[in-house]
């Protein structure tokens, strides 16, 4: 999954971006409201970890005017302000979840898994379809019980597929979700993690199929060969 860090500490914003990219995400990370801002127009993000003390503005402008917007994009606020009135607007101005300062890593990548779990309509943290099992938590995959490595770029792809089965991504949509701004890569990655896949999850009763022009999309068909 992609995610939008916004953070104007250099200590804690790198701390938060290892954490995610350790869980497998692709992060852009950025400093001010108005960086996030320019982020936001041109990027579709599953999670966006906001600060509310930034250099040029308040997080919850930023905030208040993604919700505006209309966007149900899933917001985690971190912030020093301890008080009640601070989460209680927080949550009121659109925040998904509220964490203060300083805070426990595992509670953060918690707390990041279960909103882009909600986002997915899913209460667990395990993503199926037949017998191929992904942990989202520990990040292992499984076929029919059997461990299967993947690498951290495999594991988001299969995410992002198993997270809408059936629905047909794009290449250009998962490389969005795959790379981040700093990273180049071109819709040939996509075809190359995509049979990589098909190679490592043999004996998964899925397919993932390719649709000509359209894309990719995982399917739960029993007798289909990946």
């Amino acid at each position: 999954m992609r995610i939008l860090v916004i953070e104007d500490t250099d200590d804690v914003g790198e701390a938060v971006v290892h954490a995610f990219e350790r869980m497998g995400h692709a992060v852009d990370w950025e400093k001010s409201r108005r960086d996030a801002e320019d982020a936001l127009a041109v990027q579709n993000y599953a999670l966006v970890v906001l600060d509310i003390n930034l250099p040029d503005g308040s997080g919850f402008d930023l905030l208040s005017g993604l919700r505006s917007r209309g966007s149900t994009t899933p917001v985690l606020v971190l912030t020093a302000r301890a008080l009640v009135d601070d989460r209680v607007d927080a949550l009121d101005t659109g925040a998904d979840d509220y964490l203060v300062k300083p805070f426990d890593f595992r509670e953060l990548e918690a707390r990041a898994r279960a909103l882009m779990r909600r986002r997915q309509g899913s209460a667990v943290s395990i993503l199926t379809a037949g017998n191929l099992a992904l942990d989202q938590t520990t990040r292992a995959v499984s076929v029919a019980g059997r461990s299967v490595e993947l690498t951290r770029r495999e594991v988001c792809l299969l995410e992002v597929l198993l997270g809408h089965p059936g629905k047909a991504f794009s290449k250009n949509e998962l490389l969005d979700q795959l790379y981040g701004f700093e990273n180049e890569a071109g819709p040939n990655a996509i075809e190359l993690y995509v049979g990589r896949l098909r190679r490592k999850l043999a004996g998964a009763n899925v397919k993932i199929q390719t649709l000509r022009g359209v894309g990719y999309q995982i399917l739960d068909l029993p007798d289909a060969q990946p």
